[in-house]
């Protein structure tokens, strides 16, 4: 069946991959961009693509797109969009704290609770959020990140329970490390403010450190294939975590919860 899907942060990485994807598959889909310039490159690269899609401005933190995006129905909501914000949580300015919380989780909660009513209307429909490993895992100085996926995961899973019994799906999606760009700018983030501090009490790792994690990420081309044929599908896994190092990781990270000493 054909579906109208809204996808926000759909100008790169895998909201882009799973906008034209779906598109592609016949489905219906409304792209949202941060910038109206994101929206103009999206349209070009969707043509180029053979993809039909429809692109919207749509600033999650802007109220006019909020509530232009909040006037369409759709079937299938897809909150994807997110930014990452590294540093320890320590010296982490609280300005990017407070913001991280606003992209990820506090204005998607937002857009789901406009959308979702038509959901209950019809009696059907599916939200998936976009998590990520770090839903489940909290690596050091990427705290902030890790605090608004948790948050995300506690949200979907009681969303689950009191949506399900009215018709209506509810999934995560959890990457591990991919090639998406996205990683590369949360590692760049504390550049900007490590300068300007009086001290830092815990300084980002080496950039080597990181340069040697970032070369452990996967072409993300699997997981968007993934993610294209479960997001329609009422009848999908609760969790998509791929690759199956990242499912390893969470699982053992996990385990080791019950076990850890507090030093």
């Amino acid at each position: 069946m054909k579906q109208t899907i809204m996808i926000t942060g759909a100008s790169s990485g895998f909201g882009r991959g799973i906008a034209i994807g779906l598109a592609k598959k016949g489905h219906h889909v409304i792209a949202g961009c941060e910038t109206w310039q994101q929206v103009t490159t999206l349209r070009d690269d969707a043509e180029a693509a053979k993809a039909k899609l429809t692109v919207i401005k749509l600033d999650l933190l802007n109220e006019i797109d909020l509530a232009h995006a909040a006037a369409m129905d759709v079937d299938i909501l897809v909150l994807n969009a997110g930014v990452q914000e590294n540093g320890s949580l320590v010296d982490i300015p609280m300005e990017l704290v407070r913001r991280s919380f606003e992209v990820n989780v506090f204005a998607h909660l937002d857009l789901a609770q406009r959308l979702i009513p038509g959901m209950i209307k019809r009696k059907r429909g599916k939200v998936v959020w976009m998590s990520s490993l770090d839903g489940i895992v909290a690596p050091p100085f990427m705290g902030v990140y890790a605090a608004t996926k948790h948050a995300i995961e506690a949200i979907a899973s009681s969303m689950k329970g009191e949506l399900n019994p009215l018709g209506i799906s509810v999934m995560t999606v959890n990457p591990g490390l991919y090639r998406t760009g996205y990683n590369e700018t949360g590692a760049e983030t504390p550049g900007q403010w490590e300068g300007l501090k009086e001290k830092v009490h815990l300084p980002m790792p080496p950039k080597p450190v990181a340069k040697a994690l970032l070369k452990l990420e996967h072409d993300p081309q699997p997981l968007i294939d993934a993610m294209v044929e479960a997001i329609p599908d009422p009848k999908s896994t609760y969790r998509l975590m791929m690759p199956e190092d990242a499912v390893a990781a969470g699982k053992a990270v996990q385990a080791l919860g019950w076990t850890q000493k507090a030093r």
